[in-house]
Parts: structure tokens; C-alpha cells; sequence
């Protein structure tokens, strides 16, 4: 058989040959390295044959598709760790996550708390050393099922119930074995370093009417220094999670009284986001959007026209039932229906379009409760929301704006480090996807030349389409390496069909629009709280919360503090003024905790003069200035951090 290299390099193998072998082939050191391949655009495990001429990509640490597996592959081990410690425990779900693993398992009676995990940890350990084979078995639905049958673990008969026969297959690692469809690394001695981090609770299947499962999470490296990385990296992001800056910056907050996952803006919190929507609001204008309101609710059949109600209806709150009998309205888990009605309001022309239609919309989603995490993941959110409307031929162009929106985004707010994923359709198998081959082609032609022509670092990913067009996701790595979603561009052939969009043509036929969707904040919870961790508190000054505070160095001067104060306050400057019956030291410390990036001290010199002595958190001394020139130095600033990225 043919095997094609990734450098366009063919050479010929026996049929049968596995990865493992044909990194062999190249270097001992390679295959020493290697812990998977994508053949013909599909995990491989190592060992797994290939029978057929095949692309191949052999995977090392640093590919995500090698992580995934290595991962994958430590849940089965901890499994194994687990039903040796525990016996008797059953097992839901074990899959790789973005950072590391987990396995939901149902302890009986039995009950692990963080003590425990030292002990499961060392049995890992103890088990890898082994240098246990993951042995792949294909194997009948009927026998699948008699084996967990026998074993009395409902979790797993449950799962089988919804598999096709002959796509079932186990996987044996030492004593344990799992239903699973892989792929897993070839054996467990490349699992070197090992913690586990946290104990939580899940229903099985995400239904809260199912039994709460434990669900322990844990991350694994080929390399105790990797492990020792991340634990500094796992210190660093406790100190910058949103949720203890949120309150200690006073930005937001949750009420058990107001419910779960509906966040509370503080006054503070209020202006920061008013300040982003502003922001965009203005770049938006510049390329012509028109900025519309519409409900917080909607009709169900609205809903059930776009589809969402068969698809979110799920995750979505119950319908609210009027006094008119048969009568049901939705809290709106979408925009797009009703911008899609506003389009309708009138006859459009070619001429008309593109129109660009733009909402801070908040919709509304009923997350199950274990999976509420602060503003990451809400019951209610506000979108920076867009629907364009255009003609096919103008697909590109429009791609490209949007492009140039979300990169100055990203550059004034100094995420610097992203990546373009280009999601297009399975390259051979098209039936699950609405549209003309004809306006799909240019769709994908038109987001890849976009992509290259603004210069983005991309990678292409077939089979991840949505079902009604391509899309770009842009995906960022904040300042301690961590990986976010935030923006995305998305064309859309269903809700102009299901809707029914019309625009009159230059030969005065009638077709539809296509749609995209663009949100380069995605919701301005998850952005502020991406933000918050990014930038550990320390915003830019144009966007902090409190510019500067002004610290008299005695009750004396608190007067004089105060006029400064109201003097800045007057001049648009964002201030505040600290006159506790403390020394000046102790308030120089408490209000750099506190982020503020100015600090203002004033005394007997300053009051005669009618000036500030100005002092750069983190110590840096800037001198003394007058009122006026202080203002001038803070708007200067905020200016150059404004206009340093042109759009």
C-alpha cells in the first residue's frame, strides 16, 4: 500500500503495517516520540492496522490530537486504579478534556473526597510502570450487552442501547476493560506524571432527574517538569479567576434569590461592559451596521420555524403560557429569528444588501446547574450580536471586514496570540448539509481567501461545518497559555430558507440572501470573564474600572482631595478618593490590590500648588503635576491605547 507523507512524500508498506512501525521506519527516536496518527483524516491508534493506501500524520506531544489521545487514554488508567481500589464501582463516561481528563463513576454506597486522591494517584503510577498494552477487541452488540449485564452496570447496558452493531469495540488495558471506540496510546509507561485535581458531582447524561455520579478530574505528562509547569500555571490561574476578581474589583455578582446562573452587573461592572459595547458600537458604525432592539421573548412557533426549538428546546426554559388558550412564548435562546422578521419588514433589492443588522442581545438558555461556572457559563448572556444579510457573490468581502473588526478587537485589547479555525464540510460525504453545492463552494472558497488575505494563522478543519454553512472560529490563548473561543463568523443557507428571505435581483427575480452570523465578543459575560483572567485585573486604562484614586495624607487635606476629585470627575476621568484615618502607606497598598492604575497623593506641598503627586501602580513614580495636567496625561493615554490599532 501507498502511505502519503504529510511533506507529499509516498512510500510503499505491506498492508497491515501499523504507525507505530512505519515511524519505525523513519527513526527509532520517532517512534519513540510518536503516540498517534490521523489516517485519512482519522485518529489512529498506533498499533491499529492500515490496509489501504492512506494519508498519515504522526503526532507527537505538542499536537492536540496527541494530547487528546494521551489523556483519553489516563482516564482508562485511572478507571483501572479506581476499580482496583473500589471494587464494585461503576463507570458513566471517561473522555479527554481541554486540560487533561475525567470519569464520572457511581461508588455505591462509597464515597471519595480530596484525601483519597494521593492514594488513586500512586495506583496510577503503580500501574503504568507496568507498561500496560491499551488491546483494541471489536466485538457484537449482544455480547457487549451480556458483559455488562453481568457486570450490573446500567451506565454502560444504556450506552450500548443507542450503538450500532458492528461499530462497537473494547478496549483492555491491564485487568480493565472499557466500552470504547479509542483511539489510546499504545501502552501506559509514556504516563510519567500524574494529578489528580478536583472532585465534583454530575448527573448521568446531564439529566438532573439521573443519579449524581462522582466525577473526578485529573491531568497527565510524559514529563514530571511538564506537570510542574502546570501546577505554577494552575497557581497563576487561581489567582486570576474572574469569579475572585469579579468581587473583589466589585464588577458582578449571583443571588440565590434572583436564581442560578442570572448575574447581577454592579455599578462598576455596568460601566466596564457599557464601555465594550460602546466600543464595538462605534467600530460597527464605521462599516455600516444598524443597530436594532428586539424582546427578550418571542412566540414558540417563532422558534419553531428557525428550528431552535427543536434543537435548544431542551436547554431552553419551559414555554410561559398566556391566557390565551393554545398561546406560548419563549425566553429567546436566539437573535437571529427575530432579526431574520426584521428583514421582512420590507421588500429588499440587490442594492439593499449587504444589511447589516446588529443587537447587544441577552438570551437565555437552561444550563443544568453542575455546569454553571461564574460568568463562563450562564443562564443568561448578552450577545454582541450580527446578522448580515447578502447576496452570494458578496460572501468574501464580507468575510473580510468581519476579519478586520475582530483583529482590532484583539489588538486593542492585547490578545496577541490566536489561532483561525476554518470548519468546513466532510470532504467526500455532503448529505447532512443544506445548500447548493454551487453556493457551499464559494462559501468555503470565499472564508479560505479571506483567511489568507488578512494574513491569519489558520488551520482547516473538515466534518466541523455547521449543518447550514462553513464558519471561521477564532480561538485565543490568553496570558497564561490557556485556550478560548472567543469570535466567530458563520454562514447560515437554513434561516433565510425556513424564513423565507427574498431579495429582488438586477433581472427582477426574486432569491434568497445568505446570512452571516458574526459575534466577536460571543457574549459579553464570557468576554469580561476571559478578559478579567487575561489581564489578571490589571485593564487597560481606557477600559479600567476606576482611572485613578486620590490618597490625602491626613484627614487635613481631606478637603483638598476631595476638589481634586471633583475635578477629574468633571473632566470625564473615572476617579474615586480614599479618606480612611489610615497612614498613606497602608492606602497605597490596599488600592493597588484593588487594580487602580493611578495613584494620586495629596499633602501639604500639593494642596499650595494644586497639584498631584502621581504614582504608577507597581511603584512607578511619575512626579508631580498640576490638576490640568494630570487630565491631559490620562486622556493622552487612553487615546494612544485607542488609536495605537487603526481601523
Amino acid at each position: 500500500m501507498k502511505i502519503t507523507f504529510p511533506d507529499g512524500s509516498v512510500r510503499e508498506f505491506e498492508k497491515g503495517t501499523n504507525a507505530y512501525q512505519i515511524a519505525e521506519s523513519i527513526s527509532p527516536r520517532l517512534a519513540a516520540d510518536v503516540l498517534a496518527a490521523t489516517v485519512n483524516g482519522q485518529v489512529y491508534d498506533l498499533m491499529r492496522p492500515i490496509t489501504e493506501d492512506a494519508s498519515i500524520k504522526l503526532h507527537k506531544w505538542e499536537d492536540t490530537e496527541a494530547k487528546k489521545v494521551f489523556w483519553h487514554s489516563s482516564s482508562h488508567l485511572m478507571a483501572e486504579a479506581l476499580e482496583s481500589l473500589y471494587p464494585g464501582v461503576k463507570f458513566g463516561i471517561g473522555p479527554a478534556i481541554e486540560n487533561g481528563f475525567y470519569y464520572d463513576v457511581d461508588l455505591g454506597d462509597k464515597q471519595i473526597t480530596d484525601a483519597d486522591l494521593a492514594r488513586i494517584e500512586e495506583k496510577m503510577l503503580e500501574l503504568a510502570r507496568n507498561k500496560e498494552q491499551f488491546v483494541r477487541k471489536d466485538i457484537s452488540k449482544e455480547e457487549a450487552m451480556k458483559v455488562y449485564s453481568a457486570k450490573g452496570d446500567e451506565y454502560k447496558c444504556e450506552l450500548i442501547e443507542g450503538l450500532e452493531d458492528g461499530t462497537i469495540s473494547f478496549y483492555t488495558n491491564g485487568s480493565f476493560t472499557d466500552l470504547c471506540r479509542g483511539p489510546h496510546l499504545k501502552d501506559t509507561s509514556v504516563i510519567k506524571a500524574i494529578k489528580l485535581t478536583s472532585i465534583a458531582g454530575a448527573y448521568w447524561r446531564g439529566d438532573e432527574h439521573n443519579k449524581m455520579l462522582t466525577r473526578i478530574y485529573g491531568i497527565t505528562f510524559p514529563k514530571k517538569s511538564m506537570l510542574d509547569e502546570y501546577l505554577v500555571l494552575l497557581e497563576e490561574a487561581k489567582k486570576r479567576d474572574h469569579r475572585k476578581l469579579g468581587k473583589e474589583l466589585e464588577l458582578f455578582t449571583f443571588s440565590s434569590k434572583v436564581g442560578m446562573g442570572l448575574p447581577l452587573w454592579l455599578p462598576k461592572g455596568t460601566d466596564l461592559r457599557m464601555r465594550l459595547e460602546n466600543f464595538l458600537r462605534k467600530v460597527q458604525r464605521k462599516y455600516g451596521y444598524v443597530q436594532v432592539i428586539t424582546p427578550h421573548i418571542g412566540n414558540k412557533e417563532l422558534y419553531v420555524t428557525s428550528g431552535h426549538w427543536a434543537k435548544y428546546g431542551k436547554d431552553s426554559f419551559r414555554p410561559i403560557t398566556t391566557p390565551q388558550e393554545g398561546e406560548e412564548y419563549l425566553l429567546k435562546p436566539m437573535n437571529c429569528p427575530h432579526h431574520c422578521e426584521i428583514y421582512k419588514t420590507k421588500p429588499r433589492s440587490y442594492k439593499d444588501l449587504p444589511l447589516r443588522i446588529a443587537e447587544f442581545g441577552t438570551v437565555y438558555r437552561y444550563e443544568q446547574s453542575g455546569e454553571l461556572h461564574g460568568l463562563t457559563r450562564v443562564r443568561s448572556f448578552t450577545q454582541d450580536d450580527a446578522h448580515l444579510f447578502r447576496r452570494p457573490d458578496q460572501i468574501k468581502e464580507e468575510f473580510c471586514k468581519v476579519i478586520d473588526i475582530v483583529l482590532y478587537i484583539f489588538k486593542t485589547l492585547k490578545f496577541d496570540d490566536f489561532t483561525a479555525q476554518i470548519s468546513l464540510r466532510h470532504q467526500t460525504d455532503h448529505s447532512k448539509y443544506i445548500g447548493s453545492e454551487e453556493n457551499w463552494e464559494k462559501a468555503e472558497k470565499a472564508i479560505v481567501e479571506a483567511a489568507a488575505e488578512k494574513g491569519l494563522p489558520t488551520v482547516v478543519e473538515y466534518d466541523e461545518a455547521a449543518f447550514y454553512g462553513p464558519k471561521l472560529d477564532f480561538m485565543v490563548k490568553d496570558a497564561i497559555g490557556r485556550k478560548w473561543q472567543l469570535g466567530t463568523i458563520q454562514v447560515d443557507y437554513n434561516l433565510p430558507e425556513r424564513f423565507e428571505l427574498e431579495y429582488t435581483g438586477a433581472d427582477d427575480k426574486k432569491y434568497r440572501p445568505v446570512m452571516i452570523h458574526r459575534a466577536p465578543f460571543g457574549s459579553l459575560e464570557r468576554f469580561v470573564a476571559v478578559l478579567l483572567e487575561h489581564t489578571g485585573g490589571n485593564f487597560p486604562l481606557w477600559l479600567t474600572p476606576d482611572q485613578a484614586v486620590v490618597l490625602p495624607v491626613s484627614e487635613k487635606y481631606n478637603e483638598f482631595a476631595k476638589k481634586v476629585c471633583n475635578y477629574l470627575i468633571n473632566c470625564d476621568i473615572r476617579a474615586a478618593i480614599d479618606d480612611r484615618n489610615e497612614t498613606v502607606g497602608k492606602k497605597i497598598r490596599e488600592n493597588e490590590l484593588k487594580h487602580i492604575p493611578y495613584l494620586l497623593i495629596v499633602g501639604e506641598k500639593e494642596a499650595a500648588a494644586d497639584s498631584v503627586s502621581v504614582r504608577k501602580r507597581g511603584g512607578e513614580d511619575k512626579g508631580t503635576m498640576t490638576i490640568d495636567q494630570f487630565q491631559e496625561f490620562i486622556k493622552a493615554e487612553v487615546k494612544a491605547e485607542l488609536e495605537k490599532e487603526t481601523i
